[in-house]
C-alpha cells in the first residue's frame, strides 16, 4: 500500500543577494512571473542599496527547491524621516510576488517578524498582494495612479495616437531646433544628472545620489538607457528609462526651465515611444503620479488613463507612521525653502537627505 501524499511545506527565509546563485534563481522567478516587474528584480534591490547606502533584506519563499514567492525589501534609515522596510525601496512598485495568496501571507508575516526583530517601526508595500485584514496594516488606493498604454505600430500611428491638443505640441517640438541622443556613456549620465538635479530642485525635492543612477544603469545593462534632448548643444530634457517584459518605463526624467518653451519634454517622451517600439517594446508605462497633480494631468493629456495604485503600510505598536509625502502640510515649508536654495548647495545637501526617503 502506498504511503499517503504529504504536501511539501512552504518555508520563508532571508536571502543573501551577494550570492550569485541566489540572484540567478530570483531573477528567473521574476522574469517568469506574470506580475513580475523591474522593481522586483534583485538587480534593482542591490543597485538601490549600493546607490544609497541602505541595506537589502530580501525574503524568499520556497517549496522544496522551488522558489514560490519573493519580497524584496530595502531597510531605509533617515534621521529626518525615520526608518522603514520598504518594498521596494526607491521604486514606485514592488511588494509581494508569490504563486498564491497563502505564500504571500507567509511572506508578509515574516516581514512583520523581521521588522520587530530589527526594531524597525514601519513596513511599506508598493503594490502586489496586500494584507487587507491583517492587524496594524492600512491600505490606500487613491493617492497615486499609474499610466500604461500600448505603443502604436509605426511612427506616424504613434503620433496620431496622441490626442489632438498634445499632438500639436509634439509637432511643434519636431519642428524645433532640438537634437536627441540615447546612450549610457559618462557624457549621457552627466547630462541626465545635471538636468534632473535642476528639475527636482525647482520642484522643492532633494536630488538622489548620483551613484544611484549609475548603479541602476550598470545593474540593468542593456535594459536601461538615457534619452537626452539638447538645444544648441546644451541638455534641456533627459530621462533614464527601464525596459522590462515588453514595457518601457521612463523613470527618472525632467527638464530645465527652458524645456517648456522649447517643448523639449514633449519631444523627449515622443522620441522615447519610438525608440522603445524599435527595440521591441509594446507598452509605454508612464509611471506613477499623485492623483490630481500636474504630472497626473500631463499624462492624461497624452491619452493615458489613470489606474489607482494600491499600497499598504504597517506600523509597529506604539510607533508613529512614517511621513515622506511631499504634499503634506508638515513638509510644505521645507519644500518652499528648498526651491530657493542655490543649485550647487541643493546638489551638495540633497543626496544626504534623499537617501532616507526611499
Amino acid at each position: 500500500m502506498n504511503a499517503p501524499f504529504r504536501p511539501v511545506t512552504v518555508t520563508v527565509r532571508a536571502c543573501d543577494l551577494a550570492q550569485r546563485d541566489e540572484r540567478t534563481r530570483l531573477e528567473a522567478y521574476v522574469a517568469g512571473h506574470p506580475h513580475g516587474t523591474a522593481f522586483h528584480r534583485p538587480a534593482w534591490t542591490l543597485a538601490a542599496a549600493k546607490g544609497t547606502g541602505n541595506t537589502a533584506r530580501t525574503l524568499i519563499a520556497e517549496r522544496g527547491t522551488d522558489v514560490v514567492g519573493l519580497l524584496p525589501l530595502l531597510d531605509i534609515a533617515s534621521w529626518l524621516f525615520g526608518r522603514a522596510l520598504v518594498s521596494n525601496g526607491f521604486a514606485v512598485g514592488g511588494g509581494v510576488l508569490a504563486d498564491d495568496d497563502a505564500v504571500a501571507a507567509s511572506l508578509i508575516a515574516e516581514a512583520e517578524e523581521l521588522a520587530l526583530a530589527t526594531h524597525c517601526p514601519s513596513l511599506e508595500l508598493r503594490g502586489g498582494y496586500l494584507p487587507e485584514a491583517r492587524k496594524a496594516w492600512s491600505v490606500t488606493a487613491a493617492a497615486h495612479c499609474g499610466f500604461v498604454r500600448p505603443l502604436a505600430d509605426d511612427d506616424e500611428a504613434q503620433l496620431l495616437a496622441i490626442p489632438r491638443k498634445q499632438r500639436a505640441e509634439v509637432r511643434k517640438s519636431l519642428a524645433g531646433d532640438l537634437t536627441v541622443e540615447i546612450g549610457t556613456s559618462r557624457a549621457d549620465r552627466a547630462a541626465h544628472y545635471a538636468v534632473y538635479a535642476e528639475c527636482v530642485r525647482n520642484l522643492g525635492t532633494p536630488v538622489f545620489p548620483r551613484r544611484l543612477f549609475g548603479e541602476v544603469l550598470d545593474a540593468f545593462g542593456a535594459e536601461a538607457d538615457i534619452l537626452t534632448v539638447r538645444h544648441n548643444g546644451q541638455p534641456v530634457a533627459s530621462v533614464l528609462s527601464l525596459y522590462h517584459a515588453g514595457a518601457v518605463l521612463p523613470y527618472w526624467g525632467g527638464g530645465t526651465p527652458n524645456a517648456r518653451s522649447l517643448r523639449a519634454n514633449d519631444r523627449m517622451y515622443y522620441e522615447l515611444m519610438l525608440h522603445a517600439r524599435r527595440r521591441g517594446c509594446n507598452r509605454f508605462d508612464f509611471g506613477r503620479s499623485k492623483t490630481g497633480s500636474g504630472p497626473y494631468e500631463f499624462k492624461r493629456n497624452w491619452g493615458f488613463e489613470p489606474e489607482p495604485l494600491r499600497y499598504a503600510t504597517w506600523t509597529a505598536p506604539g510607533a508613529q507612521p512614517r511621513n515622506t509625502d511631499p504634499t503634506s502640510s508638515s513638509h510644505s515649508a521645507k519644500i518652499d525653502l528648498w526651491k530657493r536654495l542655490p543649485l550647487p548647495v541643493a546638489n551638495l545637501l540633497g543626496p544626504w537627505i534623499s537617501r532616507g526617503l526611499g
